[in-house]
């Protein structure tokens, strides 16, 4: 069994067997999914921008134009 604790802020370690299992890196996005009493949490998989590939179209302000769209 792996366990962490919780820290007054609501924060955790997510330990490292489960980090390398799972293949967790900086920055990756977690999903948690309630059942019952408990949790199961899962990698998010990214999916790449569909206009990331034109450079021409990959500024910040590209990104805020075409947020609503």
């Amino acid at each position: 069994m792996i366990t962490s604790r919780l820290t007054s802020k609501g924060k955790t370690t997510i330990p490292q067997p489960v980090r390398a299992a799972l293949n967790l890196r900086d920055g990756d996005e977690l999903l948690y999914e309630l059942q019952g009493d408990q949790v199961v949490l899962t990698k998010v998989q990214q999916t790449p921008e569909a206009f990331a590939i034109f450079d021409e179209w990959h500024s910040e302000t590209d990104r805020k134009a075409y947020a609503t769209l």
